[in-house]
């Protein structure tokens, strides 16, 4: 939906903020160092293995606060390849992420009696050492700073310690300023710290501002803190030509800056605790594994949300979104999910249906035919219940009391139907209610998911609000947006005007702006200003618990707001973007962070969300968008119309994209579990792949799905080709499997890129699983297979790999052993001109039920000129099976050859015809001819 983002509000944020100069020193004006640190006074070890120290203030000071002078220091080997350190005051509990929310282990209890097991003695000369599998803890006492290695090549993966020539100081910890730091070596490669907007690339770039504060403006808006909040950071370092990588995490959930700068990382946190945890690697895909295994993995996506998804804020009734589905039918352009914005409410108020423009009768009318034929539908829905008394949801919410408090009372705040109060998620009550409420709204409309918006959560006012008496608010005219509650500033308490202020909205907004009040109440006394960034991430835990108890279907939810943890719950879009060239580009960097993230499930608004493409623009959208995880087209109520159809040029473009794209469901189906067993992203920067090759740590205009499916866009206007880089390697055009790149070293090409063309390689070494496509998911899942196997061009030996995975894929669950999905292994080599492909399954029975074949098999790479020859199937020879065809092609290079790769002869053989059960081994072979 436009939230309260758009231009002029930007400026209107503007002008608000010119009255708010008197609101502190600016982040950048604050002391370099603050303080002298702690001591190490005491240190034991725990029973289960940790290590407990106390921690005590060398100096105190009042710099943001005073010092709080006893901190507990917990440190524990959680895995071989997990290490947590826990800094907390040793005195009183603070504010952390409930463990309910995101289940962790916890840490010992506070005031733990030091020297009752063997304690560690404490020198202020040499460093003492806590040693486990993969990584080793460091520490000196005075003043008291730790490091992390990775054991097995000694590498130091973070620092704390300060010296007098570093840009930090030593740990600060006071109730409402927390600073730490890491020293970096210069060439390390960092990537994280999101969501933001960054116009240098997927890169974390030196003394560009990174603010952790879910906030809603839109992603137009650069290098400023987004909607979502996920403080960790990966760290690629090429070390004599050896790639390693770790991660880092500091779990909380307070407003901070983080300051990078290019050899050293410095956080500056408004609350709660230091609870850091670090992953040893020293893959990016063993970081995510690492990462994923212990947020939580990502959510199993249904089939049919790999499919194409329509959307726009301005559908004013159901005849129009009647047409948007004919019209794509018309069109040939494949479509999955019809979506509605608020367009299908009664008064913007949710859980309702509008009664004249969405009449329940003919809305059931329309799910039931899309239904049938395997089309979905989803709604929107904003956190923000409307204050209404005739109003069912909001009289069930109030009797149930969910909703966040000010005062003893409800909070006001104003959102799209006007007057709301916030449902408070972190109240089991009130999970109980939203439940409820789904499942209330769901047997009036049998939606397929629910797009859960504005959950930073976002108001249209700030402070402490009430409804005015005397006039109609909103009016009806002119811009929902804008605040009409008689509202005043709140700054009586520390948490509505802390005394650091973060770099919020990249203006240093007051933590408290166009949000919920910050000295608001949630459940249990827990403060906004603490569990702030968590409001779309508890609401995604409470929508997909809802969503999983009506039909126990595997839920789908879209979030705008997220955090650590989130993917296990939702996908995620990456909100209100211009239709600009920019932000085309700008759109890889923040899918391809969210992958590392833990929530693969991403994509941006196809087109631009506002003021509406160019025709020129769209079709390279398209092209690009048709390739993002989560692929759809979302357009702005003020837009122009911008379905793929309405021009003929992008309606070519999305055909040959997305046609492409509903070829490759089952490769993407599997990326998707993959995702949910492993963490492995879906869409992924190409140094996961090519983790040595260094040309590729800052591409940001490329990227791979799984991983060797190269995607190269176009992302400039009236370009007609596009300079690609090709990591070492053998690489073959999907779209024409007789082209060829050969990269020896790594190479830019210049490709032809025409209009309606998107290029797309395949890397040597692989097999994917695709089908023959079709206009929705359902019907294409029908269709039989064929098999893409690569190997190094005209290489005499080769070995490729593949899998796939199918499954019931409305279950909850997405795994093996229910009798309701099969996993296959696909392999194939080549050795002195003999060829063998085969398969190796698990749990055939439900392949074999549905039917499923494989009838095509396609081999790039082979060595040679001559023909296939004694084709056999299970060591049968085909002569005897009526149908099966062999054709091979020779391969063109389409690079200049200045690496020698046209010297390269390598040949394309299909083997068409086929009919072997997916469900079932098989061995095909054959043998070469002889080059001439």
């Amino acid at each position: 939906m436009f939230s309260s983002t758009n231009l002029s509000l930007s400026l209107l944020i503007l002008a608000l903020l010119l009255s708010f100069s008197a609101a502190g020193k600016s982040s950048k004006s604050a002391p370099t160092k603050i303080g002298q640190g702690y001591r190490l006074i005491a240190a034991e070890e725990t029973p289960d293995g940790g290590l407990v120290g106390h921690l005590q203030v060398k100096q105190k000071n009042n710099v943001y606060g005073p010092d709080i002078p006893n901190l507990q220091l917990f440190v524990k080997h959680e895995t071989e390849d997990r290490l947590r350190v826990h800094i907390t005051d040793a005195e009183k509990q603070r504010w952390e992420v409930p463990y309910n929310l995101l289940p962790r282990e916890s840490p010992p209890a506070l005031k733990q009696a030091i020297g009752r097991a063997r304690k560690i003695p404490i020198t202020t000369v040499a460093a003492s050492e806590y040693s486990g599998s993969k990584l080793i803890f460091s520490f000196t006492a005075d003043p008291f700073g730790f490091a992390v290695k990775r054991k097995s090549d000694g590498q130091v993966l973070f620092n704390s310690s300060s010296d007098e020539s570093d840009p930090f100081g030593e740990l600060v910890f006071k109730d409402q300023y927390l600073e730490i730091s890491t020293k970096l070596p210069k060439d390390a490669s960092l990537y994280g710290l999101g969501e933001n907007t960054q116009p240098h690339g997927i890169k974390l770039y030196p003394n560009d501002p990174y603010t952790l504060y879910t906030t809603d403006i839109s992603a137009i808006n650069l290098n400023a803190d987004l909607y979502g909040s996920h403080p960790v950071y990966m760290d690629l370092r090429n070390v004599n030509g050896q790639a390693y990588a770790h991660a880092v995490l500091l779990l909380n959930s307070n407003g901070m800056d983080v300051f990078y700068r290019g050899t050293s990382l410095t956080y500056k946190v408004i609350g709660g605790v230091f609870d850091f945890y670090f992953f040893a690697g020293s893959t990016p895909l063993g970081v995510v594994d690492q990462y994923t295994s212990f947020i939580g993995r990502p959510a199993p996506m249904p089939y049919w949300a790999l499919g194409f998804h329509q959307c726009r804020w301005g559908y004013h009734n159901l005849s129009v979104v009647e047409e948007v589905v004919e019209s794509y039918k018309k069109a040939q352009i494949p479509l999955d999910v019809i979506w509605n914005d608020d367009d299908h409410t009664d008064g913007k108020k949710d859980f309702t249906l509008n009664p004249t423009n969405y009449p329940r009768p003919k809305l059931l009318a329309f799910l039931e035919k899309i239904h049938s034929i395997g089309m979905k539908y989803i709604v929107i829905n904003d956190p923000g219940i409307s204050i209404n008394s005739s109003y069912g949801v909001y009289q069930r919410g109030i009797a149930n009391d969910v909703f966040i408090k000010y005062e003893g009372e409800p909070y006001i705040a104003q959102v799209w139907p006007g007057a709301v109060h916030f449902p408070d998620f972190l109240n089991p009550k009130t999970v109980s209610w939203w439940g409820d409420e789904i499942r209330r709204f769901h047997e009036l409309a049998p939606i397929d998911g629910i797009w859960i918006d504005m959950n930073e959560a976002s108001n249209f006012c700030s402070g402490k609000c009430r409804i005015p008496k005397g006039k109609q608010c909103p009016s009806g005219t002119g811009p929902g947006w804008i605040c009409c509650l008689d509202c005043k500033n709140i700054t009586k308490t520390r948490w509505d005007d802390p005394p650091y202020k973060i770099n919020a909205s990249g203006l240093q907004a007051p933590v408290g702006f166009k949000t919920i009040a910050t000295s608001a109440v949630h459940y249990d006394g827990v403060l906004e200003y603490d569990a702030h960034s968590l409001y779309g991430f508890s609401e995604a835990v409470a929508t997909h618990k809802g969503l999983l108890a009506l039909e126990g279907k595997r839920p789908f939810i879209l979030t705008r707001s997220t955090y650590v943890g989130s993917g296990k719950y939702s996908a995620h879009w990456t909100g209100d973007n211009k239709g600009t060239w920019e932000d085309l580009k700008y759109s890889i960097s923040t899918m391809l962070n969210f992958g590392i993230f833990g929530v693969p499930m991403v994509g941006a608004d196809i087109c631009g969300f506002y003021p509406g493409p160019t025709e020129e623009l769209c079709n390279r959208w398209i092209e690009l968008g048709a390739f993002y995880p989560f692929s759809r087209d979302h357009a702005n109520y003020y837009s122009p119309r911008q379905e793929l159809y309405q021009w003929d040029s992008v309606a070519q473009s999305a055909r040959n994209a997305l046609g492409m794209r509903y070829k490759l469901l089952p490769y993407l189906y599997t990326l998707n579990y993959e995702a949910h067993v492993t963490g492995a992203p879906i869409a992924r920067p190409l140094f996961f792949s090519f983790s040595t090759y260094t040309e590729c740590y800052g591409l940001s205009t490329q990227f791979l799905l799984g991983s060797g499916l190269l995607i190269s866009p176009v992302l400039e206007q009236g370009k007609t080709e596009v300079k690609a880089l090709f990591p070492p390697g053998s690489w073959y055009s999907l779209f024409d499997m007789t082209q060829i790149i050969v990269s020896k070293g790594g190479k830019y090409v210049t490709l032809d890129a025409p209009l309606h063309v998107v290029n797309v390689h395949l890397y040597q070494n692989t097999i994917i699983p695709m089908q023959q496509g079709g206009l929705i998911s359902k019907e294409a899942r029908k269709t039989p297979f064929s098999l893409v196997v690569t190997f190094p061009a005209g290489e005499s030996e080769g070995k490729a790999k593949g899998n796939l995975f199918l499954d019931e894929d409305e279950l909850p669950e997405m795994k093996l052993g229910n009798g309701k999905s099969t996993y296959v292994d696909f392999y194939a080599t080549v050795s002195e001109g003999n060829v063998k492909v085969w398969s190796e399954v698990q749990e055939g029975k439900f392949a074999l039920d549905n039917a499923w074949i494989v009838e095509k098999v396609t081999v790039l790479g082979l060595d040679g000129n001559g023909a296939a020859s004694a084709i056999e199937i299970g060591g049968m020879p085909v002569t005897s099976v009526a149908g099966v065809e062999v054709t091979s092609s020779e391969q063109v290079h389409v690079d200049d050859d200045k690496d020698g790769g046209g010297n390269i002869k390598s040949v394309m053989v299909q083997v068409g015809g086929l009919s072997l059960p997916v469900g079932k081994n098989f061995v095909l072979s054959w043998k070469m001819g002889l080059k001439n």
